[in-house]
């Protein structure tokens, strides 16, 4: 059996993995040594001991940039692991020392209705001033990144990331839309998925890799894709295509008569569940546990009005 307090592993340093992550993410050793605030030699040495270390090569080169070997993308796996927990127990002892955290960032997928998130905002700075919030809104992609690189101490999203676990937040209803006068409002009967394919679909960008997204994809003939939900809306209530929208989010523009939703048989409606991720809820402080009760409480508000009032 191997004692590992005995061997070349046991002497490789949060730092050696530190600087190995930096020039992965950053794609090279100049950019690693501006991110970590040391010079590119110091970089370029911490990677060549590392490898003497572990009697192995973890970088090669390809073109300009350095990318991890097979051993590499291992060994980085398992460090990223070890620098979350190292920054969990700061972080921890960090909130012990000052009582409340200065700073808490929540990365939430933009399909979060405002009617959820602003006022879970308001009613959390009023409880706690001095804690600054960092909102960062990105899609699945994004949130996975910021929970994996310990950016964010809280996410919601449609999707829980490998290696968390999350509680639903919310369920919304999506339906089909387009502007009243659309072409396929004024087609006879029940509309099928034959008919969709014949006209413009809006896509929006950043999710683009949902789950939800992909399942509402029907590669219609035409599309139009678009960078912000701001934007989306826009182009339907403009008559630029059909897109399936949370009804939460588009409330206003149904009650306008500026969207309507289209007579689909099947599939009209849909739902999307969201939900909220601790980064490390053991070690989150009570600035972060409280930011997820405002959220969780206005969620549960949000979901009772709505089935209250959208009737189709």
């Amino acid at each position: 059996m191997i004692d590992y307090k005995d061997t070349a592993f046991a002497r490789v340093s949060l730092e050696h993995w530190r600087t190995l992550a930096a020039v992965v993410d950053e794609g090279g050793y100049a950019r690693a040594s501006e991110a970590l605030g040391k010079s590119q030699s110091t970089v370029s040495h911490g990677i060549h001991r590392l490898e003497e270390l572990l009697e192995t090569r973890v970088l090669k080169i390809d073109g300009r940039r350095a990318v991890l070997t097979d051993v590499g993308r291992v060994v980085l796996r398992r460090a990223r692991l070890l620098l979350n927990e190292a920054e969990g127990i700061e972080r921890v002892a960090h909130a012990l020392a000052v009582g409340v955290e200065p700073e808490v960032t929540i990365a939430v997928d933009p399909v979060l209705p405002n009617q959820v998130l602003l006022p879970a905002l308001c009613g959390f700075t009023t409880q706690h001033p001095d804690t600054r919030i960092e909102l960062v809104e990105t899609g699945i992609p994004g949130i996975t990144e910021a929970l994996v690189k310990g950016r964010a101490q809280l996410a919601v999203t449609p999707m829980v990331p490998e290696g968390w676990l999350g509680s639903r937040l919310i369920e919304l209803e999506t339906v089909c839309v387009a502007h009243p006068g659309h072409p396929l409002h004024e087609l006879e009967g029940v509309l099928t998925e034959r008919d969709l394919r014949q006209y413009r679909q809006l896509v929006v960008r950043e999710s683009g890799t949902h789950r939800a997204d992909r399942a509402e994809w029907l590669s219609s003939a035409q599309s139009l894709t678009v960078s912000t939900r701001g934007t989306w809306i826009q182009a339907l209530c403009h008559g630029l295509g059909f897109a399936w929208c949370p009804i939460i989010k588009i409330k206003r523009e149904l009650d306008e008569g500026l969207l309507k939703p289209l007579p689909l048989g099947r599939g009209g409606s849909r739902f999307v569940s969201l939900y909220l991720v601790f980064a490390d809820e053991e070690g989150a402080g009570p600035a972060t546990h409280a930011l997820a009760q405002y959220i969780e409480a206005e969620a549960v508000a949000a979901s009772e009005e709505s089935s209250s009032k959208f009737v189709w």
